[in-house]
């Protein structure tokens, strides 16, 4: 049954195109469709789609349904359990050594070691901070951990 929600055209049925600026008798001559003057009336209007005539948009006028970015964030290169395999029993890890080995590219940020991996030998393993679960992994296994601060950590 036809009823009006649930109306479609007919099979093979489309629309004619627009067809703008092609004289007065086409229904679209003159302006186009665009109107008489004005930005939107020009060539190359482009306006961003927050913009609102030069009115402080609403996107900026409500900062809290932007977000934010934290600048006080403290970011950390971060070390898996795994990568720490590679060193022999009894050996201590520092993060020169780590950087060595390629577990971390640069020292600029503080060493997070996580606890994703097995630990399987004691190690002495020295970084800025440990994962709770990391710490009782290295600390179980039989070894030991050692935290140290860092500059990078207050901003």
């Amino acid at each position: 049954m036809v009823t009006q929600n649930n109306l479609r055209p007919a099979p093979g049925a489309q629309h004619s195109r627009k067809r703008v600026g092609r004289g007065n008798g086409s229904g679209h001559g003159n302006y186009s469709g665009r109107g008489m003057k004005g930005q939107k009336s020009r060539a190359g209007h482009k306006m961003s789609p927050g913009f609102e005539g030069g009115q402080l948009p609403l996107i900026r006028r409500l900062p809290r349904k932007r977000g934010f970015t934290n600048i006080f964030r403290a970011q950390y290169s971060t070390v898996n359990l795994s990568k720490l395999s590679i060193f022999e029993a009894g050996s201590e890890v520092t993060p020169e050594k780590l950087l060595e080995i390629g577990a971390v590219k640069s020292l600029a940020h503080p060493i997070k070691i996580l606890a994703g991996g097995k630990i399987s030998r004691p190690l002495v393993v020295k970084a800025n901070r440990f994962s709770a679960a990391a710490k009782q992994a290295i600390e179980s296994a039989g070894g030991e951990t050692e935290e140290a601060g860092h500059a990078a950590e207050t901003g």
